[in-house]
């Protein structure tokens, strides 16, 4: 413990760290007339809700990327780690591009921001991650520059002399704020505002030009109403009673982010959503439809300009579901007591398969579903993305004990495969459809053809394990393997494996064996995983396989176009290397009768990726890959005899070289000396079986 140091000392170093200068900007406050100068200068504080949050995902830049011959965007919002890193998106591009479109429909006034968004999928697809994320993008977006946006104050006080009077002067607990936190232009009355929008707007592009949409709310048209009695219609004198502020986004203080979600019918009625009656100041005012003897602190007022969650939507009474038609169509809520009154926000709800099942049987619902814009958020599909969501919960920052290499990927491969729909091509397997989702190539798959795979599995992604399944036995397996100080894929397979007969969501036992045959898959690539890498550590020479697939690739050439090879030493020509050729096929189990199709699919595929531009790679084909590896491997492993790792009889010359190999893998592949040792033990084993080729 550090005695040295001060509690002053320490409250100076806090000080002196905070941004004065960003809190008087967020805490700014001055005039009607100030904010009309500001509203001229920068027309985008009085966007409405819909505007500024399609303007907040862009403000984070968009990359553009090709897959499967389709252009797609991604929105950088959704994984920038600036803010809620924790919540980043991953792989979702296509359901994400829908969200925004929605919402650059919404901006525009194309007719979705009379909807209600709501986001449909399997449990644990990320469905209220988009709208936390959504929440906290625009909390972190009202407290910059370009995400200003400002509301006002009532002083219901008397004022002596409007020529000498600085509302400055005004105790802040004389202040009473406007409920719904209201756009200030809405002060501008109904029948002036024609000319007041057309002079703003004249010099701005039209899809950026001010609408004032809406009216007051009950208790600030109450305060306008008498103010503009006692002043005898004077506009004028009413607005020095009116102070502006910046507005900044809170769920927290219940500011411009609201979420509401189902709890037991007994103890939950509509004033959650539109405000309840004060009983305490009806003695104050005489009657309970007076507005200040109301709170309009309900969920729709409290989240006016900004987003209100409906969490789980569906699960909700049909009463409150009414509460929406109105509330997306025309914008307007109904509180105990008063008219109807003018919202600004965005309604985005998000259900699971059977709730939606239900509400589509529902035929007293037809209103609602036609007022609902739905957008499928699926499971994951691609392996990678899979593979980044658990490394976010599960890296070295968060995590001491040791996790080996592939432990995380053989986890996601595992879900990944039991959210695909099986492959209708007969000579493709479940695995390898994945791994051309993944981005790896086979011989006789073009990218049309993922196209194509993709298309016909029309549910693909909706059904499946959740990610949340796979966290947990993570976490099961690092919790029950603290001793041993590091955790490999075998231990969290075992960890899936055994949890799946307690699995609440599975209750087919069909579904269940096909379950564990897709981890007996996983486990089979894993072991052909080990292999390769036990087997590159020990070649571990690259500009040595790069040569032997230059020379393969010279040799099925001249093979397919029936030429001759150049003898790089001799400068002879002579026939085609068979025995090469050969030795290298038989690695993958390519026959005899099947060679001359193998070599004639190798070559189409070169001649594939130059029409495209592309250079011929061998790591982005994983068959010719491995087999180049395999024939470098049989060509060297007679240096090293791995085999007898098993038998526990090493000599010095071999010890020396495993250790070698081991060190290799923890400096190549990521592995530590534990973790290590078991992988070459695990692969020393295969060999002693004599499995060595497969």
């Amino acid at each position: 413990m550090n005695m040295s140091l001060s509690g002053f000392e320490l409250m100076r170093m806090i000080g002196e760290q905070q941004d004065r200068r960003q809190f008087q900007q967020l805490n700014w406050r001055g005039t009607f007339a100030e904010y009309l100068d500001i509203v001229v200068r920068k027309p985008q504080v009085a966007r409405n809700a819909f505007q500024r949050v399609y303007d907040m995902i862009m403000s984070y830049g968009t990359e553009e990327f090709i897959d499967a011959k389709k252009r797609l965007i991604r929105y950088k919002f959704f994984s920038d780690e600036s803010f809620d890193g924790d919540d980043a998106v991953f792989g979702l591009e296509i359901p994400l591009m829908r969200l925004v479109n929605f919402f650059k429909g919404a901006a525009r006034g194309y007719g979705t921001e009379k909807r209600v968004l709501l986001l449909h999928g399997p449990v644990g697809s990320s469905k209220s991650t988009i709208v936390r994320r959504l929440k906290r993008g625009l909390e972190h977006y009202s407290r910059t520059e370009d995400g200003a946006l400002y509301t006002y104050d009532w002083y219901p006080g008397v004022i002596e002399n409007h020529d000498t009077f600085d509302w400055r002067q005004v105790p802040e607990s004389e202040w009473e704020k406007c409920p719904m936190h209201e756009e200030p232009l809405h002060l501008i009355p109904r029948d002036l505002r024609t000319a007041f929008i057309d002079r703003i707007n004249q010099d701005l592009d039209p899809d950026r030009q001010i609408r004032i949409e809406g009216d007051l709310c009950p208790v600030c048209r109450f305060h306008f109403r008498e103010l503009m009695q006692r002043y005898d219609g004077d506009w004028m004198k009413v607005m020095n009673h009116v102070r502006v502020r910046r507005l900044v986004f809170s769920e927290q203080d219940r500011v411009g982010i609201g979420t509401f979600q189902p709890k037991d019918e007994k103890n939950q009625d509509s004033t959650e959503l539109t405000g309840d009656i004060n009983y305490r100041k009806i003695a104050i005012y005489g009657s309970d439809s007076d507005p200040r003897a109301f709170n309009f602190d309900g969920e729709f007022n409290i989240a006016n300009r900004g987003i209100i969650e409906f969490v789980e939507m569906l699960k909700l009474d049909v009463a409150f579901l009414y509460d929406l038609l109105g509330a997306s169509q025309e914008h307007r809520i109904k509180s105990k007591k008063f008219a109807q009154t003018d919202i600004d926000e965005v309604i985005i709800g998000h259900t699971n398969e059977p709730e939606y099942r239900r509400l589509e049987n529902n035929e007293f619902m037809e209103a609602l579903k036609d007022r609902t814009v739905r957008i499928d958020i699926p499971y994951v599909t691609r392996l990678r993305d899979e593979v980044r969501i658990y490394e976010r919960d599960f890296n070295k920052k968060k995590v001491r004990v040791h996790i080996a290499p592939h432990t995380l990927e053989m986890a996601a491969m595992w879900a990944v495969l039991t959210r695909l729909e099986e492959p209708k091509k007969p000579n493709l397997t479940l695995l390898q459809k994945l791994k051309l989702y993944n981005g790896k190539t086979l011989p006789g798959f073009t990218e049309d053809n993922i196209k194509e795979l993709r298309k016909e599995a029309v549910r693909e992604g909706m059904e499946g394990i959740s990610p949340r399944y796979i966290q947990d036995k993570i976490s099961n397996a690092l919790v029950s393997n603290q001793e041993e100080g590091y955790i490999n894929p075998f231990m969290v397979l075992n960890e899936l494996e055994s949890g799946l007969k307690n699995h609440a969501l599975i209750t087919d036992e069909e579904q269940r064996k096909r379950y564990r045959d897709l981890l007996a898959i996983v486990r089979e690539e894993y072991t052909e995983i080990v292999k390769n890498e036990v087997q590159r550590a020990i070649s571990a020479d690259e500009e040595a396989i790069k040569r032997l697939c230059a020379n393969y690739i010279d040799n099925i050439k001249a093979y397919t176009q029936r030429e001759k090879v150049r003898n790089r030493y001799t400068g002879q020509y002579e026939e085609p290397d068979e025995r090469l050729m050969r030795s290298i096929e038989e690695k993958i189990d390519i026959p005899e009768s099947r060679k001359d199709d193998f070599r004639r699919e190798i070559m189409n595929y070169i001649g594939a990726l130059a029409i495209e531009g592309k250079t011929f790679d061998y790591r982005t084909n994983e068959r010719l890959h491995k087999a180049l590896e395999l024939k470098l491997f049989e060509d060297q492993k007679d240096s090293i005899k791995l085999t007898s790792l098993v038998s526990r009889v090493i000599d010095k010359d071999t010890q020396e070289k495993i250790d070698v190999v081991k060190a290799r893998l923890i400096r190549d592949f990521g592995y530590n000396e534990q973790s290590a040792t078991d992988v070459l033990n695990y692969v020393a084993s295969i060999f002693a079986r004599g499995d060595a080729r497969r």
